[in-house]
């Protein structure tokens, strides 16, 4: 009995899976009123996503970006920093991706691995710019990481256009085929589903994340400006160097997002008036995961899930997808809330004591 109850003492466990069900709910009533069958949608959810080989292939596709992008965001969360610009991290990363892909010609693995790096290293420079900004001026990061989405978008326009179109379209030229991440083989045993080297970078990434954080005299450092930068000042840390270093990182994070789609899943830049908000998807799923490596991993993995098997609910319950949006909402709501959640089980955790 005592382990049920320490069980229910780790809040950081606890709330985001009681936050799950009671968002899981709340969608099933917006159904039921909406007039539509919830148990039918949700077994839709499922099916579309476990239902092939080519689904399940691309709810996989779908899921790494989001693990990245939550990386992204969380790193700059555990040192105090609101990196609201991880959709310009993206942006930059994709396009160095595509320079290296169109104008480089290289052996196969070799092109992959210089536009994969040289992408991540462009979204590490786009992060550390708003980073040393932010130390050296003292300008707020979200409003300078907000302003450099919409200049890397443009940035991008205008490279595409000038220097890599393809005739005709509204988006560039695409990239030589030595430099693709997708796995030919794999990609064919599961009906064409677009998987890449991406998905195994990702979870390097994760360990990455968490072996820096708690392992490292860098984490350490992260960790504790994230506390209280004048006490790390006190302690003869170099606050600034955190700061810029870590969005660094973040925008790394950010900036192999953005290769993985060029690279391993479009093979060029689509010309858009807007980001792909997979940066801001990232700040669910950074905070539904407690900032942790594995607790980003899972969050990840369900909304991403979630995300991919929304479709299934249109096609097969008629449901708008839209639904599904809603109940992320609901949950990254009730994370963010935790004393309401706590009501719902503290009858439970109080009988147990009486019980002890």
């Amino acid at each position: 009995m005592n382990k049920i109850l320490d069980i229910f003492r780790r809040e950081s466990a606890v709330i985001p899976v009681v936050s799950i069900i009671i968002g899981l709910l709340l969608g099933a009533i917006i159904m039921l009123i909406g007039g539509y069958d919830p148990l039918l949608a949700y077994d839709s959810l499922v099916a579309k996503i476990f239902g092939s080989s080519y689904d399940f292939g691309e709810a996989l596709r779908t899921i790494v970006p989001l693990v990245m992008c939550g990386l992204a965001v969380a790193i700059a969360f555990r040192a105090g920093l609101f990196n609201i610009g991880v959709d310009g991290q993206i942006i930059m990363g994709s396009l160095g991706a595509l320079i290296v892909g169109t104008k480089l010609s290289l052996p196969p693995l070799l092109h992959a691995l210089a536009a994969i790096i040289f992408g991540a290293i462009l979204g590490g420079l786009w992060g550390a710019l708003i980073g040393y900004i932010k130390a050296k001026r003292g300008i707020n990061e979200v409003i300078t990481s907000i302003m450099f989405n919409f200049i890397a978008l443009y940035l991008s326009h205008y490279l595409i256009r000038n220097f890599m179109p393809q005739a005709g379209t509204q988006r560039s030229a695409m990239i030589q085929e030595s430099a693709s991440i997708q796995i030919g083989w794999l990609s064919q045993l599961m009906g064409g589903a677009r998987i890449h080297w991406g998905f195994l970078i990702a979870i390097i990434a994760v360990i990455f994340y968490h072996i820096y954080l708690n392992k490292t005299k860098w984490g350490y450092e992260l960790r504790a400006v994230g506390f209280n930068p004048d006490a790390a000042q006190y302690a003869g840390m170099k606050v600034s160097g955190v700061i810029v270093r870590t969005m660094f990182i973040s925008g790394v994070f950010g900036g192999l997002v953005g290769t993985f789609e060029v690279l391993g899943v479009f093979k060029y830049i689509a010309i858009n008036s807007v980001t792909s908000g997979l940066g801001f998807d990232g700040i669910a799923v950074a905070l539904l995961g407690g900032n942790t490596a594995l607790g980003v991993l899972l969050s990840g993995m369900l909304i991403g899930a979630l995300t991919y098997g929304s479709q299934g609910m249109s096609f097969g319950a008629d449901v708008p997808g839209e639904i599904i949006r809603m109940v992320i909402g609901f949950i990254i709501f009730f994370v963010a809330a935790p004393g309401i959640v706590k009501l719902f089980f503290r009858p439970l955790t109080n009988k147990m004591k009486k019980k002890v």
